[in-house]
């Protein structure tokens, strides 16, 4: 069984010029593509399948991403139905030269697992073994049923 820590995913990608909006700073939809990416190696890597987003939920900008900052976007499965995960992300901007990192954007996306003829198909239970797992996973909960955004 796949547990939490199997899915968790960091991937980072430069804020470049045409990444940018008017104001110099990522493109809301250029962050939301990268999340849904990283969001569904995370799914697929749990499910063992190709997984399709089905949901966005609070998709909350919190701060800008600025042209030469590095987006870090962290994913990892925190639930499993029989069909479908439920995977938390999260963006910090990070700077390049220091390494330094502030929160800027948060949500939960949900993926169903499909066959080779795009039919849903059933996924794992959801494994949690260790103390790094648990902690992941009940952020993710508290976060989802507090109807905030707030991981580690």
């Amino acid at each position: 069984m796949p547990t939490v820590v199997d899915t968790y995913i960091e991937n980072r990608k430069r804020i470049q010029p045409n990444d940018a909006n008017d104001n110099d700073t990522a493109h809301g939809g250029v962050v939301m593509k990268t999340m849904d990416e990283v969001g569904a190696m995370s799914a697929m890597r749990f499910a063992g399948e190709t997984c399709v987003t089905a949901g966005v939920e609070d998709l909350s900008f919190r701060r800008p991403l600025p042209i030469g900052d590095v987006a870090r976007v962290v994913s990892f499965v925190y639930q499993a139905g029989e069909t479908s995960v439920r995977v938390r992300l999260h963006v910090d901007r990070e700077d390049p030269r220091t390494g330094d990192c502030e929160r800027t954007t948060e949500s939960r996306f949900t993926f169903v697992a499909v066959d080779g003829d795009g039919h849903p198909t059933s996924v794992p239970e959801l494994s949690v073994e260790s103390e790094r797992g648990r902690r992941l996973r009940q952020e993710a909960i508290d976060a989802e049923s507090d109807g905030r955004e707030g991981l580690a």
